[in-house]
């Protein structure tokens, strides 16, 4: 390529910033001049960041995946989003392509064919860098195994863009870490103006983004002006490379003025003596200048602004056309629907031995391990060395290897949040919290990411992930390592929560949890594992066979009462909770129940 070949290239692609930051700037005025209507809906949007966001649109190719937060209108139309579009989530309209009027302006899930796919992500600070970080992990570990990618084309990248204040989040660290840990094909895109809403990064921030990177020395940093449209280009082409190339993470911290108000009910002058410097680093004004100096006319510029002013006034006019969201739709998408609704397979096994618990649910792991590739088990301790701290993953990496079976950090939020990107990636995770005691620092992600995606996303984004938790008191514990959680998790819509009493069920949930699109969170009750607890002898069972399925939701008669009987009872129990039960009924024989 010649000089005035790249220069043409150069001044074309400029030019398409140019309509592109002007549609972005345009739809800003245009919900501020209708405000009434508008601040009905929390938003928030690019103006001062379009150059930045503009440059990252153009690099992603439809195998790439982007986890974007909400701020990023302009990167949604450099991708090729139409303005109608971003408008009907802001007014909520039931056409809303991210989220059928569910969710807030800007906060897009997209499945979409000939995009670049956005898997769901909350409102909550940083909380999508997880999810994308576990994204990442697991494009990575289709190239590991050797499973193609689904959609054609050059190694996928990952983009996870937030903003500066969310770098002080604790699970954005434990993203980064990860991704340094692991140098995984992700960029994480810091979109810095220096404010989080009313606190200014110089009373909330010991460090900015760049400081941050250098603590992960396999995370290649970039610092640029992300007000320069031409400078944000070139950066995000070397990143975009890079990335693609040598599979390995990148952090751009780009610098930005905030034009805007934080939000829709925020209003900048409120609080902000800066409003004139940041002014005067107005992406579009700059870029504007840059394409005068290169030889465009000023007609022509001005020719754009109309064009793109004129389309996005009547893109706003048809989108206040569109139908409300159906009140009748309200409950759906709450659970994606599951295949297994019928018990399959030999409960009673072939064996002449009763196997203990613990080795039930093991085996049911071998099992899927062997039948799909697409499945992985993490987390801490799970690896070879012990295989778990009640060798419930004992001889897994040995027999998988050490890439399907991982330890992972201390890091409960990780190991939860990641399975959502996982999924998302085509893959079936399998994790571990080690500890019912310890899954408070996941419970973010399991209700905030995990429980929300698919009701959020209309029903673009099933989660698959399951989730194995040892709960319950046992052996000297203590306050610490005995705690039982179950009534907080089956609070949580969008969820399944199971906890069997014994081997055959554990082995059948297991699978049926493996199956199932949702997230399900499996209870094992420590003092079941070896029955070495007086009384809880049938937790060992004749094993099931490998097909074996129990169906989640329905329940099993374990003692029922003979026809006729009178002044009897029913006791619903789960977990250890029959073997009490049973203790209790043998003082009534034949007039209790337990389901």
């Amino acid at each position: 390529m010649n000089a005035s070949t790249s220069l043409e290239t150069g001044v074309k692609a400029l030019l398409e910033a140019f309509r592109t930051m002007s549609t972005a700037r345009a739809m800003s005025d245009l919900f501020e001049a209708n405000a009434r209507l508008t601040s009905k809906y929390v938003h928030a949007c690019s103006r001062g960041h379009e150059a930045i966001q503009w440059a990252t649109g153009r690099m992603l190719e439809h195998q790439d995946y982007l986890s974007a937060y909400y701020r990023d209108d302009c990167l949604l139309l450099s991708l090729g989003m139409e303005p109608e579009e971003l408008m009907l989530q802001l007014l909520a309209k039931g056409d809303d392509p991210f989220s059928g009027g569910r969710t807030y302006y800007s906060h897009p899930s997209l499945n979409r064919e000939g995009l670049p796919r956005i898997p769901h992500q909350s409102s909550a600070t940083g909380m999508q860098a997880i999810p994308a970080a576990g994204l990442a992990m697991g494009v990575q570990y289709r190239e590991q195994q050797g499973l193609p990618h689904d959609r054609e084309g050059a190694p996928p990248v990952v983009v996870c863009s937030i903003g500066d204040a969310a770098i002080t989040e604790g699970e954005v660290s434990e993203a980064l870490h990860m991704s340094d840990l692991r140098e995984l094909p992700i960029i994480w895109l810091v979109q810095d103006n220096e404010w989080d809403i009313s606190a200014h990064a110089s009373e909330i921030r010991s460090h900015d983004a760049s400081t941050l990177a250098k603590a992960f020395p396999q995370i290649k940093a970039m610092e640029i002006d992300g007000a320069d449209a031409e400078a944000s280009m070139n950066a995000m082409v070397e990143a975009f490379d890079y990335v693609r190339n040598e599979r390995k993470p990148v952090l751009v911290h780009a610098h930005v003025p905030l034009l805007g108000h934080h939000t829709s009910g925020v209003r900048k002058e409120w609080y902000r003596d800066d409003l004139e410097e940041h002014s005067k680093r107005d992406p579009l004004v700059a870029l504007r200048k840059r394409l005068l100096k290169l030889g465009i006319a000023s007609e022509a510029l001005d020719t754009i602004q109309t064009e793109v002013t004129e389309a996005v006034e009547a893109a706003f006019e048809r989108a206040q056309g569109h139908d409300e969201p159906d009140p009748a739709t309200l409950a759906q998408h709450a659970l994606a629907p599951t295949t297994i609704t019928e018990e399959v397979g030999n409960r009673a096994g072939t064996d002449e031995e009763h196997t203990l618990m613990v080795d039930c649910a093991l085996h049911a792991m071998q099992e899927i391990l062997a039948d799909h590739p697409e499945a992985l088990l993490y987390g801490q301790d799970v690896g070879g060395r012990l295989g778990g701290v009640f060798r419930e993953a004992a001889t897994l990496a040995q027999k998988f290897g050490d890439q399907r079976v991982f330890n992972t950090p201390i890091q409960e939020a990780f190991i939860i949040g990641s399975t959502a990107g996982m999924s998302a990636a085509g893959l079936r995770p399998i994790v571990e919290v080690q500890f019912a005691d310890y899954l408070w620092p996941g419970l973010n992600q399991l209700f905030t990411e995990l429980s929300r995606s698919y009701f959020l996303s209309n029903g673009q984004w099933p989660i698959h992930s399951l989730i194995r938790v040892p709960i319950g008191a046992y052996g000297s514990g203590g306050p610490y390592h005995s705690s039982s959680i179950e009534s907080v998790l089956a609070n949580i819509r969008g969820i399944k929560v199971v906890y069997p009493s014994n081997g055959a069920d554990l082995k059948g949930l297991l699978k049926s949890a493996f199956y199932d699109p949702n997230p399900v969170v499996v209870l094992e009750h420590k003092g079941l594992y070896w029955s070495k607890i007086h009384g809880t002898e049938a937790a060992k069972v004749i094993e099931p066979d490998a097909a074996y399925r129990v169906p989640i939701g329905k329940g099993r008669m374990v003692t029922e009462v003979p026809a006729g009987e009178e002044s009897t009872c029913t006791i619903i129990t789960y977990g250890r909770g029959v073997y009490w039960s049973q203790a209790a009924a043998a003082e009534f024989a034949g007039r209790v129940e337990i389901l």
